[in-house]
């Protein structure tokens, strides 16, 4: 069973990976869910870590409905991120009506060959998970990122079920969206999903000193003097747990 950790930051990179993850997604902006890194971001992460290494490529915030301006961003991004050592690329692209865009989706997947590709969350934004995987399936991506259409993965816990069942081994279904120490055993066990996804954030006071709290430099006015980093340890606890799971499952299949 692997882990994948969500980061955005060279120092989460590198405890993301002394923890044991298998692979970190790398974004800025987490507060709006993610958005495509800088190549300064890349290229630095890509130098302190040897795991596997996929970049979100999401051009803004929002919704998943892009314009072309937009999609060339994407396509661009995409080239990028292979130049600079990616190991795989994370997007989603949506239609006006919510649904997956095959064809875009399915150039970009083109496009980032043979680098494999996660379409993420975007999914959980869909009318019907099943019809959206059987499209991607379509499209060539190899792994599809879900909280089951759920705020987050335990209360879509017995849809990520069937998406396992239904993907049957074709591409792979990764469970994110409040993934946890907590959480993470009781998912992979009523899932049978054996890659996870969790950002297994910290956050910690800024050390600045002197504050200006009335003004803010974003829309979010509580998050100025706030960061959060992923602490290696907290890692290490969550792949301790995926250890005692597959070999718990190892044994069952050799009795």
């Amino acid at each position: 069973m692997d882990l994948e950790v969500c980061i955005d930051s060279v120092e989460s990179a590198v405890a993301a990976e002394r923890g044991g993850a298998r692979r970190v997604e790398l974004c800025s902006d987490l507060l709006e869910g993610g958005i495509t890194p800088g190549a300064g971001l890349i290229t630095t992460v890509r130098r302190r870590v040897a795991i596997d290494l996929f970049v979100m490529i999401r051009p803004r915030g929002g919704d998943f409905c892009y314009t072309a301006p937009e999609f060339e961003v994407m396509q661009e991004e995409i080239r990028q991120a292979r130049r600079l050592g990616a190991d795989g690329v994370v997007l989603g692209v949506l239609d006006e009506d919510g649904c997956v865009d095959v064809v875009r989706t399915g150039q970009l997947v083109e496009l980032a060959a043979p680098l494999p590709v996660t379409f993420h969350r975007a999914i959980d934004m869909t009318p019907d998970l099943l019809v959206s995987l059987e499209a991607i399936l379509a499209t060539g991506a190899s792994r599809i990122l879900t909280s089951g259409g759920a705020p987050d993965a335990t209360c879509g816990v017995a849809e990520i079920a069937r998406m396992v069942q239904a993907a049957n081994g074709r591409l792979t279904i990764m469970p994110g969206g409040g993934v946890s120490t907590d959480t993470i055993g009781a998912i992979a066990e009523t899932t049978g999903a054996s890659e996870f996804h969790s950002s297994v954030r910290t956050a910690f006071q800024s050390p600045v000193l002197f504050r200006k709290e009335e003004i803010a430099m974003g829309d979010i006015h509580d998050g100025e003097y706030r960061r959060f980093l992923v602490r290696a340890e907290e890692v290490r606890a969550l792949v301790n747990v995926l250890d005692r799971l597959a070999a718990e499952r190892a044994a069952a299949l050799a009795d």
